[in-house]
């Protein structure tokens, strides 16, 4: 549930030119709790025969946050107007606005809400024609993220620490080393999402991952024997370096875009849908890469990394030539600025601007609007008689891009805590 609703509501909440860096709160509270997680169960696991209920009870503590969180956030405007609560959606909009000008922005929604209201299956809806462009990337990711190789890294560090010659503290080192860099780079990525864009994150995370499993296979293939205990100091701590420069590479874009840009390209109508359809492949590969990792380690050996880097090489010719730059576009002008100006996937836009295929009553109906939605034809049904300013201003497409006002920083921030919940999960992996 967390894994659907926190990145929907965080990317529809955020103001366009900064949804990335709040969107990615999220994985850096998933970050932040897997840290303490590990710390907590390593530190435990010291104790007696009831260490483990200590571990187990700690993990009430961010579902505490979490609960107290619930009742400081508030709902989005796209979710209040698609269920028939116009006036607290715009009340909403004008909070988080931080401006009492959000008609334009209002009608946009109002419209696109309406038409969402249409379709009565919106998963049958997303393997349609113009929808497919988004499904197929947002699967892609979430198989792409597995394929990485961090799971593999992340799981089993320990093992490979204590391989390369750590001996008992094995763990400790692994969990202080590898959830520090984590937490760090996730900052790093913070910060950089919204300047940079999503693809140039991608693209050098690409670069840097598939070095950094070249090299370890390198050093692995040369020095490692089958029955060797160790490495050479020199080269395992070069190979400690290079599982940092992965875990860094990865923190800062497959592990928080792979969430971010799905919630952000579907629209209104199957986004609940899209989304559910990601986070399902996720798990799905995780549990896939979590069993199957330990029999390929035996099989491949350092080969493994080889077999990693390769799908990085792949992962990387996918995203240059068919994922679409999101940075600082509004959710709902994805279609018109995004989707049908991409050399491949413009072929599968039509004129329903809308993105709705299959709907109830008369069927699809085009609208003339840039962003799938006709503001002056609502306004004589909504706004009647608020002026004509008002309609000048939804007649030239005017684009609200919201403020940063506290009610957005204090609901992405406990909305994001939810991450401290889903990563709350290591207690429990650990104890079985």
């Amino acid at each position: 549930m967390f894994l659907q609703a926190v990145p929907l509501l965080l990317s529809e909440i955020a103001p366009a030119r900064i949804r990335g860096g709040l969107s990615i709160l999220f994985q850096l509270n998933v970050t932040i709790g897997i840290w303490f997680a590990n710390l907590v169960n390593y530190g435990t696991g010291n104790i007696g025969g009831w260490g483990w209920r200590l571990s187990l009870g700690l993990a009430g503590i961010p579902a505490g946050l979490v609960t107290i969180g619930a009742l400081m956030v508030v709902d989005t405007p796209n979710s209040l107007i698609e269920r028939g609560k116009l006036e607290e959606g715009k009340a909403v909009l004008r909070k988080i606005g931080g401006t009492d000008y959000i008609e334009p922005e209002f009608l946009e929604l109002v419209e696109v809400s309406r038409v969402a209201k249409l379709v009565k299956h919106p998963f049958r809806n997303l393997i349609m024609r113009r929808n497919r462009p988004q499904l197929i990337i947002a699967v892609a990711l979430q198989i792409f993220q597995q394929f990485t190789g961090i799971n593999a890294i992340v799981f089993y560090a320990p093992v490979l620490f204590n391989t390369l010659g750590f001996g008992s503290d094995a763990t400790l080192y692994s969990t202080i080393i590898t959830g520090a860099v984590n937490v760090l780079s996730t900052i790093v990525s913070i910060y950089s999402v919204d300047k940079l864009g999503r693809r140039v994150l991608l693209l050098e995370a690409g670069v840097q991952m598939f070095l950094a499993h070249l090299v370890i296979a390198v050093i692995l293939g040369i020095k490692f024997k089958d029955h060797s205990d160790d490495l050479h100091k020199g080269y395992a701590i070069l190979v400690v370096i290079m599982v940092c420069t992965f875990v860094s590479a990865y923190a800062w874009s497959w592990g928080p875009l792979g969430w971010l840009i799905p919630s952000e390209t579907f629209p209104l109508e199957t986004r609940s849908a899209g989304q559910s359809v990601s986070v399902c492949v996720n798990l799905l590969f995780t549990f896939v890469m979590a069993q199957a990792f330990l029999s390929m380690l035996c099989h491949f050996k350092y080969g493994i990394f080889l077999f990693f880097s390769g799908w990085v090489f792949i992962m990387s010719i996918f995203v240059w030539f068919l994922v679409p730059e999101t940075k600082n576009i509004p959710i709902e002008e994805m279609t018109e600025r995004v989707w049908k100006q991409h050399w491949l996937w413009k072929r599968f836009m039509d004129d329903n601007v809308g993105g709705v295929i299959e709907m109830s009553g008369n069927g699809a109906k085009k609208y003339g609007h840039a962003n799938g939605a006709d503001p002056v034809s609502h306004l004589s049904r909504i706004t009647a008689g608020e002026g004509s300013s008002v309609l000048a201003a939804g007649a030239a497409g005017v684009e609200f891009e919201g403020n940063i006002t506290t009610i957005v920083v204090i609901s992405c921030i406990m909305a994001a805590t939810d991450g401290l919940i889903f990563s709350g999960q290591g207690f429990l992996a650990s104890l079985f």
